[in-house]
């Protein structure tokens, strides 16, 4: 198990799209501020409760689908979130008890939950990088400490990239963690989509701009499926979360997320 970073400072009230999340999510890791701008999108008419389920139920088929069929050992979880059920590791180390995963977030509370995210099995590992994922210097160098970026990984960006502007260039980031990896390796995306009940996404979009201190940009079905570029899209293609593999009986109403995952040849 890798030693988790010093902690840094938390300030309480300002909003962080982690808590946020965690809030919506029926989470105890969240303060007053985040829950201010959770009620006011809920408030919006957003379903957003279901659209946050459906992209972290789209995680654990995506982990399951990477470790059980395509026989990836190594993950990169970048833009982690505040530990839950069904983690990264926990999913694949249950399949695969050998699996590496090293997550990176840069919230100051997801840190300090970060041995929360450490609980390896043995036979694996797993490490906590506190960084933004802007930095990918420090995010490969970090990670090459548990994975073997000569062998195939998993880069997992769920529910990450809303939270780079277009001005910092998250397709750039993207091509950058892609140049890392060795062929065979995998990206899976999810972001909240802009053309997917456009109306209440638009008035989400402003109460984000006005409480948020990050700046969260959602996109287009097109506008997502250029951080795809790299990649061999897999079936079925980039689709509402719900759609992406769904399991027998599952709930088919789309939501408001746009889910996918290629493979670099």
């Amino acid at each position: 198990m890798a030693e988790v970073p010093e902690r840094t400072v938390l300030d309480t009230g300002v909003p962080h799209i982690a808590r946020v999340y965690d809030y919506w999510l029926g989470g105890k890791d969240n303060f007053a501020a985040d829950r201010e701008v959770g009620d006011q999108v809920l408030a919006t008419g957003n379903a957003v409760t279901e659209n946050v389920r459906a992209n972290r139920a789209f995680l654990g088929r995506a982990v399951r689908y990477l470790s059980a069929e395509a026989g990836v050992r190594q993950f990169l979880d970048i833009g982690t979130g505040l530990p839950s059920v069904d983690s990264t590791h926990e999913v694949a180390q249950l399949i695969a008890p050998e699996s590496r995963i090293a997550y990176v977030d840069n919230d100051p509370i997801v840190l300090a939950h970060a041995r929360a995210l450490l609980t390896s099995h043995p036979d694996g590992a797993t490490c906590y990088i506190h960084a933004d994922a802007r930095d990918t210097a420090t995010v490969l160098a970090e990670a090459a400490r548990v994975l073997d970026f000569d062998r195939p990984v998993a880069v997992m960006m769920v529910g990450l990239l809303h939270c780079i502007p277009d001005e910092d260039d998250p397709a750039g980031l993207v091509a950058t963690v892609l140049d890392a990896v060795a062929p065979g390796s995998y990206l899976t995306v999810s972001q909240p989509a802009a053309d997917i009940h456009t109306e209440v996404m638009a008035s989400t979009a402003a109460v984000m701009r006005a409480l948020m201190p990050q700046k969260i940009t959602y996109r287009t079905r097109e506008q997502v499926a250029r951080f795809l570029d790299g990649v061999e899209l897999l079936e079925p293609g980039l689709v509402s979360a719900p759609h992406w593999r769904p399991a027998a009986g599952a709930d088919p109403t789309p939501r408001s997320v746009w889910a996918g995952m290629g493979i670099k040849r």
